[in-house]
């Protein structure tokens, strides 16, 4: 049955039948012709989007919204540019680190790339930078934001593994530092290696405190999103709901550049990523109910198992099964498929639920900068405006940091695990 069920999928992704009709079309069809009970597909489908973590999905897509759409992307690139833009690569720097703090309210790689991505290859490439090199760091660096909290892959995997979301969100935190550090790390090799340009800004006191107090009210978001998680006052839904509600308080009270037409424009840009994220949830949740029938985790985590009972090991062979799946398969459905199958045979052997998890975003993270289906590769090429085999050749070799940063974070639990055991007993 499971066979049938994923060379169904498979033929119907060969026909460039859309990744969450396939899903729920196998499933369908599946269901109907071994005659299992029809009514599982409506069930089944309602119940995977009936979860309160899930909620918080449409509400932190709805804040990156706001935000970009009040223009705050462009006060925190200049401001970062100020404090570090004179260092040799500087520029490739600022787009690292504005990676970073935008991620703390944008929750996805994507989201990262277009409120971002045109403004960091503009201004690298207008300093002398070469627009493959450009492109590539670009896509690179919005890697972190689906691990730095808020992460829309790191809720739905909570949501499917019965881990605690906020601790996952937490876990995220070091990671997504690792993550920077050597991507930073490998852009300054390569700034003396190739002689990267300095950044022509003329920075000065006054200029970096002004444009801090103007950057200050979007600096804050992310301050009140992470404080609201270890402090215990809210969990993700609430956190999410608590900053729209301060986007919208910045955008009319302090900014003044957001309009009730914006608010529009922002409501249904959200409601258009919501669906395709909520429709993979549910027909994913159908699909992996014919697996779990058919008893494929029990099966998979006997194999594993089998193989052996060390951790390290265990995670070293999940990773290579991810990194493979990521490279033809969007994320949201390699979760929602894979996660089920594999993570009580992993927690069994003793590996740590949120190490697991970090482990399991970040290697899909990666699949969207491998081809012949990474998703980030291709909205870097359309906001660059340029061919994917140049973003390709870009992005290539900023994978030797996300590859290192994703083996520190299998090998050594405590990068994930010891921020929530800190704060959250």
């Amino acid at each position: 049955m499971s066979v049938v069920l994923l060379l169904l999928f498979v033929a119907l992704l060969a026909l460039g039948v859309p990744i969450a009709a396939s899903l729920g079309l196998a499933s369908a069809l599946v269901i109907v012709g071994f005659d299992l009970p029809v009514n599982v597909l409506a069930q089944r489908a309602v119940n995977a989007l009936d979860s309160t973590p899930l909620l918080a999905v449409p509400l932190f897509i709805l804040a990156a919204t706001l935000l970009n759409a009040m223009g705050v992307t462009t006060h925190l690139f200049d401001l970062v540019r100020l404090i570090v833009g004179r260092i040799r690569g500087g520029v490739a720097q600022v787009s690292i680190l504005v990676s970073l703090i935008f991620s703390g309210v944008s929750g996805a790689a994507l989201a990262d790339i277009g409120a971002l991505g045109k403004i960091q290859i503009d201004q690298m490439t207008a300093q002398g930078y070469r627009k493959p090199f450009a492109a590539g760091i670009t896509a690179a660096a919005a890697t972190i934001g689906p691990i730095f909290p808020p992460s829309i892959p790191i809720i739905i995997y909570a949501s499917v593994t019965n881990v605690s979301a906020v601790k996952l969100l937490l876990a995220g935190i070091v990671p997504a530092i690792l993550i920077t550090l050597c991507l930073m790390v490998q852009v300054a090799v390569i700034a003396r290696l190739r002689g990267l340009p300095r950044d022509d800004v003329r920075p000065s006191a006054a200029a970096i405190a002004g444009k801090a107090l103007v950057s200050l009210p979007a600096l804050l978001a992310p301050v009140l999103l992470i404080g609201g998680l270890l402090s215990g006052l809210f969990g993700p839904t609430e956190v999410a709901g608590v900053t729209v509600a301060y986007a919208l308080l910045i955008g009319f009270a302090v900014y003044r550049t957001l309009t009730l037409r914006k608010v529009w424009d922002s409501l249904r840009e959200t409601v258009e990523a919501t669906s395709g994220i909520l429709f993979i949830v549910s027909t994913a949740a159908v699909f992996a109910w014919v697996l779990t029938f058919d008893r494929v985790p029990a099966l998979a985590g006997a194999f594993l198992l089998g193989l052996s009972d060390d951790p390290l090991v265990l995670l070293l062979l999940v990773n290579v099964l991810l990194l493979l799946v990521g490279m033809v398969l969007e994320s949201i459905a390699a979760i929602l498929i894979i996660a089920p199958i594999v993570a009580p045979a992993l927690h069994m052997a003793g590996v740590d639920p949120l190490q697991l998890g970090i482990v399991f975003v970040l290697n899909l993270m990666v699949g969207l900068l491998t081809p012949p289906l990474g998703m980030s590769l291709y909205m870097v090429a359309i906001v660059a405006r340029m061919p994917v085999h140049a973003v390709i050749r870009g992005t290539l070799p900023f994978l030797i940091a996300l590859l290192a940063s994703l083996l520190v974070v299998s090998a050594v639990p405590a990068v994930s695990t010891w921020l929530p055991n800190l704060f959250l007993q």
